[in-house]
């Protein structure tokens, strides 16, 4: 696997913990954020990005200068995969929104995004995350479909290895 990058932006630790355990299942490094130095993402070849979701579909706080990063810097070629938390029950209607903030930012960089998935197996009202029936990465709702999140990782890491 080429050189993965797992970059997260977490208030209450869960998007932190679930960046971990796709991190330590690939081998790859992992980083807040708001630590994130335009060296790493150089070096780095894929990049994995989390955020929870916050207000209507907003991504975590500190996503807001870690786009405005990303934007400056050259992406074109590298592999990018999403990853999302939120909570189907509260906000069901911008699910994983956060998401979509990072796709669209990123749209035009020249990257490769991967690493789709089905809506089939979610319970929701909306999400700005989902693009011609599926979502634009993984969606966890590590509140009330806790018991799926293990599954859900290990089938889209499956998905996404050989594009990494």
């Amino acid at each position: 696997m080429k050189k993965t990058l797992v970059v997260y932006g977490s208030s209450t630790g869960t998007c932190q913990s679930i960046a971990e355990t796709i991190a330590e299942k690939l081998g790859a490094e992992v980083i807040d954020v708001a630590n994130l130095d335009d060296a790493q993402v150089n070096e780095a070849e894929n990049l994995i990005l989390g955020t929870s979701t916050w207000g209507a579909g907003e991504v975590q706080d500190d996503w807001y200068d870690g786009l405005n990063k990303l934007k400056k810097l050259d992406l074109n070629g590298k592999t990018v995969a999403l990853f999302g938390c939120g909570d189907c029950e509260s906000y069901g209607d911008t699910f994983c929104g956060g998401m979509d903030e990072i796709y669209s930012a990123l749209q035009d960089k020249g990257v490769k995004f991967v690493g789709q998935v089905s809506t089939d197996d979610y319970t929701f009202d909306d999400s700005a995350a989902v693009v011609d029936g599926k979502f634009v990465g993984l969606a966890l709702d590590d509140i009330n479909e806790d018991d799926k999140t293990p599954d859900r990782i290990d089938a889209w890491l499956d998905d996404i290895k050989g594009e990494l």
